[in-house]
C-alpha cells in the first residue's frame, strides 16, 4: 500500500517539471510523496478514481481484463506521465486498471484537489491534455502492434519502454508479467526472451531483466516503439543529457 515519505525538494516527474514554476508551486501543497509497491493497484477497474498519481520512479501497467479474468497490457506509465486520466476527462471511473509493475515513488493527489487545480490553472490542464493524447496514441499503437507484429518484435519494444522508465539497466521482471504484458502464453515468452538473450541483447533470470545491448534491441523492435517515442518528444521534448523523454 502507498505510504508517505519525505517531501522532495523538486520533482522527477516530467509532466510536473514541465509546468511553469508558479503553477507547480501553487499545486505542490496537494502533492503527497508516496511509495508505490509491486502489484499495487493505483487505478482500480470499474471503481471511482480517488487519487491521481504522478510517478517519479518505477512504472505502472494499464491492464484490460477479459471476462475469464485474463488481462493484457494496453499501456505503460512511468515518470513521463500520470495515472488517473479519467479524472482529467471528467469521468468517475474506467474499465482499465493501473497496477505497479516496477516499484518506485510517486506524488499522489486527491481527485477533488486535482480537479480544483485543473480549473484554477489552464496551463496545468493544457499540459495534461497533451499527455492524454500521447497516452492515447500509445494505447492505440499497442493494439495495432499486438495484431500485426511478432512476439520477438513486441518483446523488444516492451523492454525498451521499460528501460526508458527504469533508473538503470536492470529491473525486476517475471515470466508472469511478461506473458500478461504481451498477451501470450509463457512458452512464447520463453522462446522470444531466449532469442534476445542468445543475441546478447538482454540478460534474464532470477526475476530480473538486464538490458545489455540497447541498440540491438532497437534494431529488433517494431516501428511502434519509435512512433510513440517521437510523438512524446514532439510534445514534451528531451531534457539535456537524456536519451528518451522518460529518463532523468
Amino acid at each position: 500500500m502507498a505510504t508517505s515519505a519525505a517531501s522532495p525538494p523538486s520533482t522527477r516527474n516530467r509532466l510536473l517539471a514541465t509546468l511553469p514554476p508558479p503553477v507547480l508551486e501553487a499545486i505542490r501543497p496537494g502533492l503527497e510523496p508516496v511509495e508505490i509497491g509491486l502489484r499495487e493497484v493505483l487505478q482500480p477497474a470499474g471503481s471511482a478514481v480517488r487519487h491521481v498519481f504522478f510517478l517519479e520512479s518505477g512504472w505502472a501497467s494499464m491492464l484490460a481484463y477479459m471476462e475469464d479474468g485474463d488481462a493484457a497490457e494496453v499501456g505503460l506509465v512511468g515518470r513521463e506521465g500520470m495515472v488517473g486520466l479519467p479524472v482529467l476527462l471528467d469521468a468517475e471511473s474506467d474499465d482499465i486498471e493501473a497496477i505497479v509493475q516496477c516499484p518506485g515513488m510517486a506524488l499522489r493527489m486527491e481527485a477533488r484537489r486535482f480537479t480544483e487545480a485543473l480549473d484554477a490553472h489552464p496551463a496545468f490542464r493544457s499540459l495534461l491534455l497533451r499527455y492524454a493524447l500521447v497516452h492515447h496514441s500509445q494505447v492505440a499503437r499497442t493494439a495495432a502492434c499486438n495484431g500485426r507484429h511478432g512476439i520477438e518484435q513486441r518483446l523488444a519494444r516492451w523492454l525498451l519502454m521499460g528501460h526508458d522508465r527504469a533508473d538503470g539497466d536492470s529491473y525486476p521482471m517475471t515470466h508472469e508479467f511478461l506473458s500478461m504484458m504481451l498477451g501470450v502464453r509463457r512458452a512464447g515468452v520463453t522462446v522470444a526472451a531466449g532469442l534476445l538473450q542468445r543475441a546478447g541483447f538482454i540478460r534474464y533470470g532470477a526475476g530480473r531483466m538486464e538490458i545489455t545491448d540497447r541498440p540491438g534491441l532497437e534494431s529488433t523492435a517494431c516501428e511502434c516503439y519509435g512512433i510513440v517515442r517521437r510523438l512524446s518528444e514532439a510534445h514534451f521534448g528531451l531534457a539535456p543529457g537524456t536519451k528518451a523523454p522518460y529518463r532523468p
